[in-house]
């Protein structure tokens, strides 16, 4: 991406590709980021027809896709699992991208259920390995996003496997509000991978009083991800790429026993939204 492109996790502002769209026109916005569409991965495990009219909406809107959130190495797959289910996802999800000139497919290193860290990461880091080689074949480019998994642990972490993999294809997708989510240091792990960060996530939420995991979030800037600072150094050093929410307020999909209003939903997501432009116009402006 040449330019600053903001857009959001289409599903968390309706199930639909058409509610989708609509959100995120209403918002101004001229991109999305793809995940489930009607309950199924864009990347896997949505069938070809469903895919196919899901791009004959995309392009009949003028939408483009900036990524495809896919379920690659994500909280619901451990380490011990058999992984052609991801390399299989990979496959299906190239060409879906070729097609809809996607670049980016975000993914994660998997949950280690009782997994020696060491063998986690040895795994790990042979997995992207091939993931790498695959995309590099495909020319798109894996995002790592700092969630459940491995590589998500810290900067460290993420650096090793970046490092450790090698390969231009493999890049940092930076979400600011999983720090807190997962009760890390926010401006310590942001600025340990800044060099390394292609795309950008906004999530914001509250940590927990007692230190580890947190599930409570907020609209952007009213929690303790720094979500503002953050932006604002990304965006004088002149970031120029994707800046996508994930507000989590109304929808969080990997709970999978919620059931989300669709009304909310969007009310949620258009205010996100607004909140969301509002800050980077500001940050943009030198205001505060």
């Amino acid at each position: 991406m040449n330019t600053l492109t903001l857009t959001g996790i289409a599903d968390e502002a309706a199930h639909d590709i058409d509610g989708q769209i609509k959100v995120h026109q209403e918002l101004g916005w001229k991109a999305i980021e793809l995940r489930l569409v009607d309950g199924e991965n864009a990347a896997g495990a949505l069938s070809d027809d469903a895919f196919a009219r899901t791009v004959d909406q995309l392009e009949a809107a003028d939408m483009t896709v900036t990524s495809f959130a896919s379920a690659i190495g994500n909280w619901s797959r451990p380490i011990g699992e058999d992984f052609s289910i991801d390399t299989d996802e990979l496959k299906t999800a190239i060409p879906r991208m070729q097609r809809l000139g996607t670049k980016f497919i975000r993914t994660m290193s998997w949950i280690g259920e009782g997994v020696e860290e060491s063998i986690w990461r040895d795994e790990t880091i042979r997995r992207y390995r091939e993931l790498a080689k695959m995309a590099e074949d495909g020319g798109i480019l894996l995002a790592h996003e700092n969630c459940t998994g491995w590589a998500g642990f810290g900067p460290t972490e993420t650096r090793t496997l970046i490092e450790e993999v090698g390969s231009p294809n493999l890049v940092v997708l930076f979400d600011i509000g999983n720090t807190v989510s997962h009760g890390l240091d926010t401006w310590d792990y942001y600025t340990g991978v800044k060099d390394l960060v292609r795309y950008v996530h906004v999530k914001d939420g509250r940590r927990n009083p007692d230190g580890g995991h947190s599930s409570i979030f907020t609209y952007p800037g009213e929690g303790d991800a720094m979500v503002r600072e953050v932006l604002t150094d990304l965006l004088k050093d002149g970031y120029q790429g994707v800046i996508a929410i994930e507000p989590h307020v109304a929808s969080i999909v990997h709970l999978k026993d919620q059931e989300p209003d669709p009304e909310a939903m969007r009310t949620s997501y258009l205010k996100y939204g607004r909140l969301f432009k509002t800050m980077v116009s500001e940050i943009q402006n030198g205001s505060s």
